[in-house]
């Protein structure tokens, strides 16, 4: 039986993202506290996918994939994460950088204050 696919955000969810966007491939903060360890909890429920503005350039997944290594993620993680390069048809997505849908469409004054969690 297939697992449902759970989209998740590099850039703010799991990388920390505090120097901002510097260019697909450099990667320079480390990783949010507890990221590794979430993930791993995740993948007996979920087909992970790790997703990103990065994910359409092949050197992007490729330094995501890198970051991943260099900030001691575990052998078995990396080999059950996919890095797909467009936006999976995903069950759930988690973003820094979003805002849900409840069936109410958000005020211009509300998308124009929004703030990811981290500032």
């Amino acid at each position: 039986m297939s697992k449902p696919i759970l989209c998740i955000d590099f850039d703010g969810v799991i990388h920390s993202y505090a120097s901002g966007w510097q260019g697909e491939t450099i990667i320079t903060d480390p990783p949010v506290p507890g990221a590794f360890e979430w993930l791993e909890l995740l993948l007996p429920h979920f087909e992970v996918n790790i997703y990103s503005s990065r994910s359409k350039y092949k050197d992007g997944i490729g330094a995501m994939f890198a970051w991943f290594v260099n900030n001691g993620a575990s052998a078995s993680l990396l080999t059950q994460l996919s890095f797909p390069t467009q936006k999976p048809a995903a069950f759930l997505t988690i973003d820094d950088r979003c805002i849900c849908f409840d069936g109410n469409f958000p005020s211009i004054l509300n998308m124009l204050q929004f703030k990811p969690w981290n500032k």
